[in-house]
């Protein structure tokens, strides 16, 4: 009878992950010989911060509740804003229209047909004042997802800040700015690599001096994942953007020190919960190791992976939609199991179009009844010491580390990305996912398997038509209006700094304030930098 067992076991289909890693049937002690339980694991808000960045973690504060905004124009934005704050929004988070992300006014030929749509537009200093007016900028955490122009954006948001009576010293808040993971994944840079991360080392020094409580970057899996990653790439390929931007920041002069404390992360949480907790783990592990030996780092922040999250977009189906409501709780669990400090749940129209209010609010009570309901922030890495918790943080810690010593060996991320090794890695990965779903091997639910006939069109967010109209013309406004000579002098400021070495930021700054458009300041850097042409 249990040579039968034995057979029947046998011939038992194997299991993976979505990276691959082979799952066993049961695991016991026998899966964590050798394994050291406190060089591995150590104490929550101890290195390597395994079990978490906080001694208690939940138990005393919930995570950043911060859902993604930002469609039309600054005042619509503004309106979702104040909708969410009001429905319990601890944190806001904005999205920027292509045209903004690409450097280019919502005048400008390019922009046509793309204003507003997948996020705000913003073209100038005005246009930034509609979009913060009203909002406590003195006690919010404000999120803004942008990349190539990331340093405009900031310096907008400062402006607004003190004409508020707010100062530099006391706003709190990220930027994405994480340049590397777009020619990787995403698409929307400008210049070419290295001038981008003279931009990034820029922004790293003027926060250090004139936002110290600001997140300099948010180093971006998110999107990486988006583009097809499985979860062991998302985390090896966004680690190893890390280690560039802090060897770029080193080599310009900065102490280790002075600006990773401000470095945070941005992760992607799938439906495979107990990978997707093993990769937040994993993470927090090899950040640290990383720091302290790679770079020496002595402060304890700068050992600390900081991170937010995403529900995954790509997750999402048009078919069914409510169905997304399931996984994006799934998603939204294994990223408080994994430990993370906010959190953005997506709505569940969104394979459909922008988030309409319902689905938004929603979308936030999903978070809520995570975090008040469901008994899981009661105690600090709930799933810490499970035989099969710890041997996937491994798994995916050594299937990481691969591709990291593969990156070193082709001279970082910089020249991998150049090389398209990163690029090629993720479309081989969607490419094997897609062809999983297709040939039903991989289950998606009212996709491949339990499919209804087509049902009544869900509400979808409406788009304004006479929106670009209405902001092309603000815009061509600021620039009647303002005092020509003066944004002249200082975008040729701005151009000298540019030939040079001065800190970008500073004359940056200047030339907004004097209400140069966010298209005009990104000219100036084009003509200096030039635009980063792919290849391959």
């Amino acid at each position: 009878m249990m040579a039968e067992e034995g057979s029947n076991r046998e011939k038992e289909p194997l299991h993976r992950t979505d990276s691959g890693i082979a799952i066993k049937r049961v695991y016991t002690a026998n899966d964590l010989e050798g394994w050291d339980p406190k060089t591995a694991l150590g104490d929550p808000g101890e290195y390597p911060f395994t079990r978490g960045i906080h001694a208690d973690m939940y138990r005393q504060r919930l995570w950043t509740m911060r859902q993604y905004a930002g469609f039309g124009n600054a005042e619509a934005t503004n309106e979702r804003f104040r909708f969410l704050l009001e429905h319990g929004q601890t944190g806001l988070s904005c999205a920027f229209d292509l045209p903004t992300q690409m450097g280019y006014d919502s005048d400008h030929p390019r922009a046509e047909g793309e204003v507003g749509k997948v996020g705000v537009s913003i073209d100038s200093l005005a246009d930034m004042r509609l979009l913060l007016a009203g909002l406590p900028l003195q006690s919010v955490t404000t999120s803004m997802t942008i990349n190539a122009t990331a340093a405009i954006l900031l310096l907008l948001y400062e402006l607004v800040g003190e004409e508020q009576g707010v100062p530099g010293s006391e706003l709190r808040g990220t930027i994405q700015n994480d340049i590397l993971k777009e020619y990787v994944a995403r698409g929307t840079y400008i210049y070419p690599p290295r001038p981008s991360m003279r931009l990034i080392v820029d922004t790293f020094s003027y926060c250090a001096e004139r936002l110290p409580k600001w997140n300099t970057i948010s180093i971006s899996g998110y999107h990486i994942r988006e583009a097809g990653a499985t979860a062991v790439q998302e985390l090896a390929f966004t680690l190893a953007n890390g280690i560039a931007y802090v060897e770029a920041a080193i080599a310009a002069g900065l102490d280790v020190d002075a600006f990773a404390p401000r470095l945070s992360f941005f992760w992607n949480a799938h439906n495979n919960l107990f990978e997707e907790v093993a990769k937040y783990r994993a993470a927090r592990r090899m950040w640290a190791r990383i720091m302290t030996e790679r770079f020496g780092a002595k402060d304890e922040r700068s050992k600390i992976l900081r991170f937010h999250t995403q529900t995954g977009g790509s997750t999402l189906t048009a078919q069914q939609p409510e169905n997304n409501i399931v996984r994006t709780t799934i998603q939204a669990l294994a990223a408080v199991l994994g430990g993370t400090q906010s959190l953005h749940t997506n709505g569940f129209d969104e394979a459909l179009g922008l988030p309409t209010e319902k689905a938004a609010k929603l979308a936030l009570r999903t978070q809520q009844v995570i975090g008040y309901e469901s008994g899981v922030t009661d105690t600090v890495d709930p799933l810490g010491g499970s035989y099969f918790v710890e041997r996937l943080t491994d798994e995916v810690e050594r299937g990481a580390q691969a591709y990291l010593d593969r990156i070193d060996e082709l001279g970082g991320a910089v020249s991998a990305i150049e090389a398209r090794f990163m690029q090629d890695e993720i479309e081989s990965a969607a490419y094997a996912y897609a062809k999983a779903i297709e040939d039903g091997e991989k289950v998606v639910v009212g996709v491949n398997r339990f499919v209804e006939p087509e049902q009544e069109p869900a509400e979808v967010f409406p788009i304004d038509v006479e929106l670009q109209r209405a902001q092309a013309e603000r815009t061509r406004r600021v620039r009647a209006e303002r005092d020509q000579a003066a944004v002249d002098a200082a975008l040729d400021d701005l151009r000298r700094a540019a030939r040079g070495t001065t800190n970008l930021l500073y004359p940056m700054k200047e030339a907004l304030r004097r209400m140069a458009t966010l298209g005009e300041v990104s000219d100036v850097l084009r003509e200096e930098f030039g635009t980063y042409q792919p290849t391959g």
